[in-house]
């Protein structure tokens, strides 16, 4: 009896007439993994990865990296391959790994695979196998829809919340770029995850230098990325086409912003703040300053001092405050930017028809009146264009602009409606392929 990771030499014996072999049978192949998938055996690995066959490739955007990369399908999902050395394959697998179970906007690393050899015997690169991020685009590809000042600083936004994120879970990234970045659409924002971990390093703490060099490449890398993008000839010719002057984004403005908008969330996440026993509403304050932001905080030191001033400095903050909540509330489980619009829009719900019903009841009803309604109204083919949150967001944002073009409130199922037929079914497809 052959075990499930018996490669395909070792089933040739075994193959019993009339049957097919899997389609690209590589000769030989090791394959370390935490999710076992049969199927990635039938990936050609005995061919390099720059000259893999369209038939199992993935028309995916992919990003700019010093290695090559390609998108594959196995079975229904669909996985990012990366070629490199089995060391770090197997070093960044293990970050990958340990970054998911800190909860940090990352990939999910799937597997290793090493001892890969063409058919006449010449070695091949390991390859580090990672999930596909559905919904995700790199930044060019963003910035290619909609080529605008406005873009760049959303996507900038993200990065720099993303660096804050991995900096309070002790990792040093070593690249910090828009390019080891991908981006899923959040509401009116952009939420940012970590793709390329090869350089990182896990710390218990990082020292005030550590995150200072990693701040600094940020705005090295991203000015040189933003100048690469916009001296491009497609590029200027998407600019010229949306009536957007290549000059109104300044690369190195763009840069700084990424390092004040780091600077400003990590000063209001870790800062001490002081203050008299008499303003201990400040403690408060603070907390709710850190909802807004979308943190939580876990725990906190409150110190008095012989002069009475009391010092309160955050210890431990948790992302993902308002999506933790509309997750409790509803079940959906969002970016934190779409659960901050969907609960402010179950708030107004439930102040204009149930106003004075617990806040757990009022977001069934939200569920059961907006939700599913909206839902109903996308035809499953264009489910692939969007998020469901994401969908609820631009539904509730088109219902805005039409009940104020209208002069009166217009009826989520006509908004829904309109949003489906006028603008997502012009959309790309953004879940699998773009």
């Amino acid at each position: 009896m052959l075990g499930p990771w018996a490669t395909p030499a070792d089933m040739a014996d075994t193959q019993q007439p009339g049957t097919s072999a899997p389609a690209h049978p590589p000769r030989g192949v090791s394959i370390s993994t935490a999710f076992p998938d049969p199927g990635l055996l039938e990936l050609p690995w005995d061919v390099p990865l720059e000259n893999w066959p369209p038939e199992v490739l993935a028309a995916y955007p992919r990003g700019l990296s010093r290695h090559v990369v390609r998108f594959a399908r196995v079975g229904e999902r669909v996985v990012a391959v990366k070629e490199t050395t089995a060391h770090y394959a197997r070093r960044e697998y293990g970050l990958l790994r340990r970054l998911q179970r800190m909860g940090t906007p990352s990939v999910v690393p799937d597997s290793v695979v090493t001892d890969r050899c063409a058919p006449d015997g010449e070695p091949l690169p390991a390859a580090l196998v990672t999930d596909h991020l559905s919904f995700s685009l790199p930044y060019r590809a963003i910035f290619e829809q909609v080529p605008s000042p406005g873009t760049i600083e959303r996507l900038v936004d993200a990065l720099a919340l993303l660096i804050v994120q991995l900096h309070l879970s002790g990792f040093y990234w070593g690249d910090v770029s828009l390019s080891n970045t991908l981006f899923r659409r959040d509401a009116g924002e952009f939420a940012a995850y970590l793709v390329d971990a090869e350089t990182g390093e896990l710390h218990p703490r990082l020292t005030r230098g550590q995150r200072e060099y990693d701040i600094d490449l940020a705005r090295t890398n991203v000015a040189g990325e933003i100048m690469d993008l916009l001296a491009g000839e497609h590029m200027q010719q998407r600019l010229s086409e949306e009536g957007v002057d290549p000059g109104s984004v300044d690369p190195f403005v763009v840069s700084d912003r990424l390092v004040e908008t780091y600077n400003g969330l990590w000063e209001e996440l870790t800062a001490t703040e002081v203050f008299s026993v008499a303003e201990r509403w400040r403690v408060q304050a603070r907390v709710e300053r850190l909802n807004d932001l979308g943190f939580d905080v876990e725990e906190a030191s409150l110190d008095s001092d012989e002069a009475g001033r009391v010092h309160l400095r955050p210890r431990v903050v948790e992302p993902g405050h308002h999506s933790r909540r509309l997750l409790h509330l509803t079940g959906l489980n969002t970016q934190e930017n779409q659960a901050r619009r969907i609960l402010t829009d179950i708030d107004q719900f439930g102040h204009a028809l149930y106003p004075g019903l617990p806040e757990d009841l009022t977001a069934q009803l939200w569920m059961r009146e907006i939700f599913a309604p909206i839902m109903s109204a996308v035809p499953a083919e264009l489910h692939r264009k969007r998020e469901p949150a994401q969908i609820i967001h631009e539904v509730l944002e088109h219902r805005w602009f039409m009940s104020e073009k209208a002069g009166e409130d217009v009826a989520t199922a006509a908004a829904a409606q309109d949003y489906v037929k006028s603008y997502l079914a012009q959309r790309p497809d953004e879940r699998d392929v773009f």
